[in-house]
């Protein structure tokens, strides 16, 4: 058995390592794969050589990078039979709030809500496509990643539409407490998602969860819409509100081209 380490620059929180997971779903020669998110290493246990393995975390774009091979004595790996509730939590939450956000967005007239719930809904694409796909054929679950992508990449330019008519039209200031209130519970709703994630991690390893929250982009974004309550209400002005609606916007279409990646 050999032992692999990767660095993977780019995997910031739970979603990344789905993608992954997904990637290298179906190469026999992986016994195991162990994340260490917050320090952004993946280590792969395997037989055989690593070139196919490591071609396909390098097909991700997610900064990934050999350090070490080496061989390892260890066979047997605690599977955590808690896995599948744990994706299932972090999906319900991520579905909920998902709509939630989309709901009071419209209501309140806030592009940074509206585009913080589609990457609420692009996470969720990432659980689900994990959970609905488990035990299915490679090609079952490229079909759903493509789907999922392009659904994604369709809402994200209906935002950016929406983005040039507001800033070229003559709209109402979005309710700012809304914006604020409802931003600080995705807030608590992400840290909660990555508290639950983290249980299925050894005990050893629970320290890290401060670490995971705030390297989180979720958790940035969220911050993101908060601040951008905050210079609405300052400001007199939407335009804090439709700068990070567009960036996260662009954060969708990104996260959408990761998922069509698994589609090829």
């Amino acid at each position: 058995m050999n032992k692999t380490i990767f660095e993977i620059t780019k995997m910031d929180c739970p979603s990344e390592e789905n993608l992954i997971r997904m990637k290298l779903d179906g190469i026999s020669s992986i016994a195991n794969l162990d994340f260490d998110i917050p320090n952004r290493k993946l280590t792969v246990f395997h037989s055989g050589e690593i070139d196919q393995i490591e071609k396909s975390v390098i097909e991700l774009n997610l900064g990934g990078k050999k350090i070490s091979t080496e061989q390892t004595d260890q066979t047997e790996f605690k599977e955590n039979e808690n896995q599948k509730k744990l994706l299932w939590s972090v999906l319900a939450i991520n579905f909920a709030f998902f709509i939630i956000e989309m709901t009071t967005g419209i209501i309140s007239k806030s592009i940074g809500l509206v585009a913080d719930s589609l990457d609420m809904l692009a996470d969720s694409f990432v659980y689900g496509i994990s959970l609905f796909a488990v035990g299915g054929t490679v090609i079952k679950k490229k079909r759903i990643a493509k789907l999922a992508g392009y659904f994604q990449i369709i809402l994200a330019i209906i935002g950016f539409v929406e983005v040039l008519r507001r800033f070229f039209g003559n709209e109402k200031l979005p309710d700012f407490s809304t914006m604020i209130i409802v931003s600080i519970f995705a807030l608590i709703a992400n840290g909660i998602c990555l508290y639950i994630l983290q249980k299925s991690k050894s005990k050893e390893e629970a320290h890290m969860k401060a670490s995971m929250i705030f390297t989180s982009n979720d958790v940035i974004i969220n911050l993101g819409v908060i601040i951008a309550g905050i210079l609405v209400h300052y400001l007199s002005s939407n335009k804090p509100d439709l700068i990070i609606g567009t960036i996260v916007f662009a954060l969708v279409i990104q996260g959408a081209f990761r998922i069509l990646k698994l589609s090829k």
